[in-house]
């Protein structure tokens, strides 16, 4: 989240000001403009962008290692996912993947997404929310491998992002919908 003012080392209030090739942007100097506007830089200039999935990759805070939009891409491919789409992803993460699903499956889809780590769990859920996604994706702290998904029936596709996939096929399985649909793992 981005603020105008922010606290120094030494614990004073400051004004925001990030620091890139073109020069230093003022947080301030954004308020109130919309997306598409051209503002100045000390040595340059810079456009407000709509936030993206792959602008968000771009600029997490990582939490753990990330897919980046090649492989994200790849991944939604081989899904087969669309819009409308009921997604479970086990390996929250720093959500970059989560982003970019929940974009693809909007704007009647939901991702079921799952970490064994709670803080990891309820940061990923904190940031959906103030992203506005809390609508699309609900986050789940839980070990998949030893207590399943609690989804019968309800997947069109699964993305297994952990360290032993194998234990968590079976859950998968059960959480597809009857009619079929994909499973993948990285």
């Amino acid at each position: 989240r981005v603020t105008e003012k922010t606290l120094s080392k030494k614990g004073v209030e400051v004004e925001n000001i990030f620091q890139t090739k073109y020069g230093a942007l003022k947080v301030s100097d954004l308020v109130g403009k919309k997306f598409g506007t051209k503002v100045s830089l000390s040595k340059g200039y810079a456009y407000v962008l709509h936030p993206t999935p792959e602008l968000w990759t771009k600029s997490l805070p990582h939490r753990t290692q990330i897919l980046y939009a090649t492989d994200i891409a790849m991944v939604i491919l081989q899904l087969e996912l669309k819009p409308g789409c009921v997604v479970v992803e086990s390996g929250t993460g720093s959500g970059s993947l989560s982003h970019s699903l929940i974009r693809t499956i909007a704007p009647s889809g939901h991702l079921h997404t799952y970490d064994f780590h709670e803080q990891r769990s309820e940061k990923a859920r904190q940031e959906f929310e103030e992203h506005g996604l809390q609508d699309l994706v609900t986050c789940y702290h839980r070990d998949v491998c030893e207590s399943g998904f609690e989804l019968e029936d309800a997947a069109d596709a699964v993305f297994l992002d952990l360290p032993h996939p194998w234990k968590v096929v079976p859950h998968a399985k059960k959480a597809l919908k009857k009619s079929g649909g994909r499973i993948c793992s990285f």
